[in-house]
């Protein structure tokens, strides 16, 4: 779903572990966990022409972050240079001990969330914020040696790469800004989308000596270990879908067999190459099933106002001239929401940047979401997870199996309304319910200060995206309770200050 513009040869690099990560002789919907980014970077512009006037107010430092937070060995003392932006323009200052908003970022480089994320900037005027952006290790000019694509191949190098170093950074970076602008009393508040919002949430379980609080936003932290049904995500697709339009939904389901009969036939691929007009040939019929698996469930996703993806592509199909097949109506539906091209890149969602591999490391070491689907419960044709074929796959390219349990033996998450309860305070856990990821999401109060913000025609990290005059009144509604909250807090943080002073 990113579109980072790569030089030629840099694009070259990282192709082979891609191929390799998509050449399996099964389906990717077997083993391929959807990203969690809170934007859809393919429909941004470029990000120098998103806001200049935020652009303006940003600068950009490098601290000098250590290797490895937990262990003791020579090597763990190495260092790299992080990346941060702060926009200090409505910073009341160390002396107010103004509030601090620290942005996570998540599996991708962190220029487009600089102005993609509205949330940070639209509010920090109202709490005279000092605003902070953080990137995550490995990504974008956050890479231990220097190189992505050295890094992600070194055995040694890649075992750096996950959630707890990664929050230990932020922790590292956060005490770090805190004693160089004398603000010790300024209060944090840490803010995620996806799979930075599952961060902001354990960032605050964690850290609570140095986050006030979270707002952990479209943050699927029950979607691990069984905690959800395989079938979570897809069903909500599919919920999605039939809303919209009954015929829509009961074509997508029946256009799956449709695309195999095709295929079957003496040139088969070579219709269905013409017919959904590919920029290459396809190679087998799981290649354009893939492909409109990822552009549906990308649509659900991302299915946001005033354009509603889904409402574009059912639009395309319920609106197919008169007499069109089945095959006809699906491409009429991938007009619909592409726009009419000389021809459609079914590889598109498989480019060889560093958010592809690096995410693909990820969920093939800890980040194991089991998302799947039985026969008959979505429009979409069965495909269990299969966690033997997954790890098989993923030992395959790295060399180490998938740790399943671990999120839920490090972060929690079995019993969690039982467990949180007693110990946790001060996160919102914001979700659009027709985003599929907002199965696998916290979606009741856990207790008076672990509050569950959601919308029912919400999508993916909707609330921490720019405002724009076209929202809803839901949308304004959900942002401004999520304002209020946070003032909740700093004013009780405020009055927890005042009485140690006296």
């Amino acid at each position: 779903m990113h579109t980072h513009t790569l030089s030629h040869q840099y694009s070259l690099l990282l192709l082979p572990l891609l191929l390799i990560f998509f050449s399996a002789p099964y389906s990717k919907a077997a083993y391929n966990i959807p990203k969690l980014s809170p934007l859809f970077r393919t429909v941004l512009q470029d990000p120098n022409t998103l806001s200049t006037s935020i652009s303006e107010d940003l600068e950009t430092f490098f601290y000098s972050q250590t290797l490895d937070h937990f262990n003791y060995r020579p090597e763990s003392y190495t260092t790299f240079k992080q990346r941060y932006v702060i926009n200090s323009k409505y910073w009341g200052g160390a002396n107010e001990n103004a509030p601090i908003f620290a942005y996570l970022g998540a599996e991708a480089p962190l220029d487009d969330d600089l102005t993609g994320i509205g949330f940070l900037n639209e509010n920090a005027p109202r709490f005279k914020a000092l605003q902070v952006y953080i990137e995550h290790r490995f990504y974008g000019k956050s890479v231990p040696f220097g190189s992505f694509e050295e890094a992600i191949k070194n055995h040694s190098i890649r075992g750096y790469f996950n959630s707890a170093q990664a929050i230990a950074d932020y922790a590292k970076v956060l005490m770090y800004l805190k004693k160089k602008l004398s603000a010790q009393n300024s209060p944090i508040i840490v803010i995620g989308g996806s799979y930075g919002g599952m961060l902001a949430s354990w960032f605050r379980l964690k850290y609570p000596h140095i986050a006030l609080g979270a707002l952990a936003s479209s943050a699927p932290i029950l979607y691990f270990d069984d905690l959800t049904p395989q079938n979570g995500y897809y069903s909500l697709v599919t919920k999605d879908f039939k809303e919209v339009s009954e015929n829509c939904y009961k074509t997508i389901k029946e256009s799956w067999s449709e695309i195999d009969k095709v295929a079957s036939m003496s040139n088969g691929l070579s219709v269905l190459s013409k017919r959904f007009k590919t920029c290459k040939h396809l190679n087998n019929s799981s290649e354009l099933k893939d492909y409109l698996d990822s552009m549906y469930a990308t649509a659900a996703q991302y299915n946001q106002p005033p354009e509603y993806p889904v409402t574009k592509v059912c639009g395309g199909i319920d609106g197919a001239s008169e007499g069109s097949d089945i095959l006809g109506r699906i491409f009429a539906g991938v007009v619909g929401y592409k726009g009419n091209w000389s021809c459609y890149d079914t590889g598109q969602y498989i480019y060889p940047d560093e958010t592809n591999v690096g995410w693909g490391w990820q969920t093939c070491s800890e980040m194991v979401i089991p998302i799947g689907r039985g026969r008959n419960d979505t429009m979409f044709p069965p495909s269990p997870f299969d966690f033997k074929q997954y790890s098989d796959h993923c030992k395959s390219l790295y060399d180490v199996p998938p740790r399943p349990h671990w999120v839920t033996t490090y972060y929690g998450g079995q019993s969690i309304k039982l467990v949180l309860h007693r110990f946790a305070s001060n996160i919102i856990f914001s979700n659009g319910l027709r985003d599929p990821y907002s199965s696998g999401g916290v979606l009741e109060d856990l207790s008076d200060s672990l509050l569950a913000i959601y919308t029912v025609n919400g999508s993916h990290c909707l609330d921490i995206l720019p405002a724009d005059v076209s929202d809803p009144q839901w949308l304004i509604k959900q942002r401004k309770i999520e304002v209020e909250i946070m003032e909740g807090w700093i004013k009780k943080y405020y009055a927890d200050l005042l009485a140690l002073k006296k």
